[in-house]
């Protein structure tokens, strides 16, 4: 009986079989996988065994190792994808809209694949872009960059971290610290008059977190430049949700924050909220500052100023760095930009 595909006159595309996937069926490892299929199983020391049943599946799925052949192909395919961990953020959504923009604009077709900030997850998303031979993969907010980086490297695909640094490839990211400084002396300013040499409280994200660390840092900076200590209990590293950041500021024992340092748009529903249920809400009572930056967040009464991530610059050193023959394996930070409200 003729395929239901063939009688609609439609042709099926298939994945093409990756150096992953003749691991599973072979019960090994991709570098045995690799190293068998490059020759140099034996000085590995593998079994002749394994090495006979990875070349009679790699011939068996149509899937050969032949570095020129490659080169070719991956010159010839334009595909660039970038793995994302969030679609409702709105910087997340200013990335990917800017990623694909400038991938066109250099001949490129870029793919785009959300990996919800799970590993796992973020593993899997690679090794199905190379098996759509992209050229190289960008790597947005990850939680293991260098776990991208060791899959693209074992195919042969070029990776670059964006957001969240990795120690494998090159690294773009926000200078989160100095833009955390730069927010946390306006806020104290903006309080000065009612609250002087009172310390702010910092709100949302996971002290763990790469970027949450560095704002961290940047907040007590900013107290240091104004001789102000900071009390361990005043950072509420709570996560990022914001009926986290309600939770943790409705179990603050203090006295009602004249300043609060909110380190996410995510966290600001919350904040806004709290101090909304408090009558805490306007510029005569708590005033706030946020990291990240949404238009209608700069409307809110006692808004004084948000760190707006500079995407576009990110992503032209992005595909600068790409451009380049031999990128460096260093973190390049990119200055934020400090608005005012309103």
């Amino acid at each position: 009986m003729m395929d239901a595909s063939k009688r609609a006159g439609v042709s099926r595309v298939t994945r093409r079989k990756t150096i992953y996937d003749i691991a599973e069926l072979a019960n090994a490892s991709p570098s045995a996988v690799s190293a068998v299929l490059n020759g140099s199983w034996e000085k590995r020391r593998i079994s002749r065994k394994t090495a006979e049943r990875v070349k009679a599946l790699a011939e068996a799925h149509g899937y050969s190792r032949n570095i020129q052949a490659s080169v070719l192909r991956s010159a010839r395919s334009k595909i660039i994808g970038m793995i994302i961990p969030k679609y409702d953020n709105r910087y997340f959504g200013a990335i990917a809209e800017r990623f694909e923009a400038t991938a066109r604009n250099h001949g490129l077709f870029p793919v785009i694949t959300c990996a919800q900030r799970d590993p796992e997850l973020e593993a899997a998303a690679a090794r199905e872009l190379v098996s759509y031979q992209v050229e190289t993969i960008i790597a947005t907010g990850a939680t293991d960059p260098d776990g991208i980086t060791d899959i693209c490297r074992a195919a042969g695909v070029r990776s670059l971290n964006l957001d969240l640094p990795g120690s494998a490839a090159p690294s773009i990211v926000s200078d989160n610290r100095g833009g955390a400084r730069d927010l946390t002396l306006k806020l104290l300013d903006a309080c000065h008059g009612t609250a002087p040499g009172q310390p702010l409280l910092f709100v949302g994200g996971r002290a763990t977190d790469h970027n949450t660390a560095a704002r961290i840092a940047g907040f007590r900076d900013g107290h240091a430049d104004r001789g102000i200590e900071v009390p361990e209990s005043n950072i509420l590293a709570c996560g990022y949700a914001g009926a986290k950041a309600y939770a943790a500021l409705d179990a603050w024992t203090g006295d009602l924050p004249r300043g609060i340092f909110v380190n996410s748009t995510i966290s600001l529903e919350g904040v806004i909220r709290w101090l909304g249920d408090r009558g805490a809400l306007g510029a005569d009572r708590t005033l706030f500052g946020c990291f990240d930056w949404d238009p209608f967040g700069a409307l809110i009464p006692g808004n004084v100023g948000m760190a707006r991530q500079d995407v576009n610059a990110m992503m032209d050193e992005v595909f600068r760095v790409l451009g380049s023959d031999q990128p460096e394996e260093k973190v390049t930070l990119i200055p934020c930009n400090i608005t005012d409200a309103g």
